[in-house]
């Protein structure tokens, strides 16, 4: 499975973490009308920043002196434009706005994943 990591890179990973992020977005539409929940979301970066240090390979082990030992999950809180009297930080509107940009952008990563697929298929075939 070596050459299929290689083949798809960190773009496995993103897959996962955008649907990851479409979960998070949907707990908190579910959520709505709880009181004092506090709305989340996950920031992409700080979550792949683990995914790309498992491509990367130290010669030494002083060389990613930089690179935190905790990793991030990448979980944060939402900040509401307008406050809400029972605590409850989620408001419909950016969360469905937020939704629907997630799922787009799972889309195309599914895409391009299915591309690089088809790719190494017909790489196998021979065409």
């Amino acid at each position: 499975m070596g050459v299929f990591d290689s083949a798809l890179g960190i773009h496995e990973r993103a897959l996962g973490v955008r649907s990851q992020r479409m979960e998070v977005i949907a707990r908190n539409i579910a959520n709505a009308d709880t009181p004092n929940y506090k709305a989340q979301d996950i920031d992409f970066k700080a979550t792949l920043q683990d995914a790309k240090t498992e491509y990367l390979a130290a010669t030494h082990e002083k060389h990613y002196g930089a690179v935190q030992d905790a990793p991030d999950n990448g979980m944060r809180y939402r900040t509401p434009f307008n406050s809400s009297f029972d605590g409850n930080t989620v408001e419909m509107s950016v969360e469905q706005a937020q939704y629907g940009k997630a799922a787009t952008d799972y889309q195309a990563t599914l895409q391009f994943l299915q591309n690089r697929i088809s790719g190494l298929r017909k790489a196998m075939r021979g065409e």
